[in-house]
């Protein structure tokens, strides 16, 4: 399956070497460029990317700002913000404005496109020790009422709660005994049953909840 991708970044050059790296997958096709989070938007309403490979700071509209904006859209786009550091302020706040997980702009090409395809099928891209972080700056956990959560199995819940305490995929399989390919399936499930489209979500569904304890 194709993955649409928009590139958005105010340095030419480097967005330029983005497009080239990307391109060079046959399964990706870059459908747009911006320089700044207010084209962004204009750009993604009229091509529909699947995702949006998104700089955290420029000056012609932020790419914390411009997260909020592009997933309040109508069927919106993943957003994979590109950072210099790796834990900061400004990656948390990405993240609690909707974007899925975060790229460090040293990344190497490899890691660029499998990356992107991973953002597209609902993976994380983002760390145990940022998941964590996030974890913290949502604040104490709430007892909200969450669509779906009671249609989780005993052991989806689990995995759930897992989940929000930072563990990747193969910890929680060592945690529970499980195959990693067993949880896979299980966090498949869960997205599917909360209505969330990827891990960053789920997380903070289960916080809403109160089920990360």
């Amino acid at each position: 399956m194709s993955v649409g991708v928009i590139v958005v970044d105010d340095n030419a050059l480097f967005r330029a070497g983005l497009v080239t790296v990307l391109s060079s997958d046959p399964q990706i096709t870059v459908v747009g460029e911006a320089s700044g989070g207010f084209e962004a938007i204009e750009v993604v309403r009229a091509h529909r990317p699947d995702v949006v490979l998104l700089d955290i700071e420029m000056p012609n509209g932020d790419g914390i700002s411009a997260t909020r904006q592009l997933v309040a859209l109508p069927s919106p786009p993943r957003v994979l913000i590109l950072t210099m550091f790796d834990i900061d302020e400004y990656v948390i706040d990405a993240l609690r404005a909707g974007a899925s997980g975060f790229l460090i702009k040293s990344t190497d090409p490899v890691g660029l496109i499998q990356a992107v395809h991973a953002c597209a099928a609902g993976q994380s891209t983002i760390g145990p020790t940022v998941m964590r972080r996030l974890v913290e700056a949502l604040g104490p956990s709430s007892r909200e009422r969450v669509p779906g959560l009671e249609r989780l199995t005993e052991r989806e819940m689990d995995v759930l709660r897992l989940m929000a305490r930072g563990r990747s995929n193969a910890e929680i399989g060592a945690e529970l005994y499980l195959a990693e390919t067993t949880v896979k399936t299980h966090v498949g499930r869960i997205f599917d049953k909360l209505g969330v489209r990827d891990r960053v979500q789920a997380v903070i569904a289960a916080h809403r909840a109160g089920v990360d304890r």
